[in-house]
């Protein structure tokens, strides 16, 4: 099992050049849990995950991991903990899918260290658990996008981090791949306590799948807490502007949101 580190945000506010997208946001990351972000376009979901990452510097506030600011940490001791697979991660042209996996290895040897046998070991598990092992030979731009996806998810994994942030993992997979992809997330957090962050847009899947939510609105945490807790048609109406039932899974026993358009009203209960 991993060891279980506190990420925690403190009065954090980002932005881009005059733009202001994050304000002086306070949150908890639940150690050991599947927490997913959510909230409508535009929102702040992916410049928050980049901030938590170290890539995006905080114009106020911090971003600490066990006590210490992620932005003061150097890169390579910050990735043996916290690893990030981005929303549109940059492919080096001409790279194969066994050495982009194997650049996951990276934070893990030292200057003059060599590849070692767990190297080895923890790409074929990466390449086998996201059911990429036949593609390892073949240049990655070849690839369909969701195969670049699933490819990009195993290099997250042959990282091997107790942290893991993923920003929108399921782009350009079909439903059976997301699900595949979510599933495989699960396990990571099952088996290893591995804490997972991501953000997705769909809400029922992240309702599903995380143990908490994170709703954001108005550059802050509009909500958080259990799906339950979160998921309610007062939270979509006030996050999303949208008009929604809730009922319960019955598959998942979570919330599971269905969204009212103009043509579209609740049924009454027959009496």
């Amino acid at each position: 099992m991993t060891t279980k580190h506190q990420l925690v945000v403190e009065n954090l506010t980002l932005g881009y050049g005059d733009h202001t997208v994050i304000s002086e946001l306070d949150l908890l990351v639940p150690p050991g849990k599947v927490t997913a972000i959510v909230g409508a376009n535009a929102c702040g979901k992916s410049t928050l995950l980049r901030s938590m990452s170290r890539l995006l510097s905080p114009r106020a506030g911090r971003v600490l991991l066990d006590g210490t600011e992620v932005h003061k940490t150097p890169a390579k001791q910050l990735a043996r903990t916290l690893g990030l697979l981005p929303q549109s991660p940059i492919t080096p042209e001409g790279i194969t899918v066994a050495d982009l996996v194997g650049r996951g290895r990276h934070p893990h040897q030292g200057l003059f260290s060599r590849w070692t046998r767990d190297d080895d070991e923890a790409v074929a598990a990466a390449l086998e658990a996201t059911e990429t092992s036949a593609l390892a030979d073949r240049p990655v731009d070849e690839l369909s996008g969701g195969q670049r996806q699933r490819v990009w998810i195993a290099m997250a994994l042959a990282q091997q981090t107790d942290v893991l942030l993923l920003d929108e993992p399921t782009t350009f997979l079909d439903v059976s791949h997301q699900i595949e992809v979510l599933d495989l997330l699960t396990d990571l957090n099952h088996d290893r306590g591995t804490t997972i962050v991501m953000v997705l847009h769909d809400l029922n899947m992240a309702a599903r799948y995380a143990d908490h939510l994170i709703a954001l609105a108005g550059g802050n945490v509009h909500a958080a807490g259990e799906p339950a807790e979160v998921l309610t048609e007062d939270n979509v109406r006030e996050v999303f502007g949208l008009d929604s039932q809730v009922i319960v899974d019955p598959t998942s026993g979570k919330p599971l949101m269905l969204p009212l358009g103009r043509h579209h009203v609740v049924s009454e209960p027959a009496g």
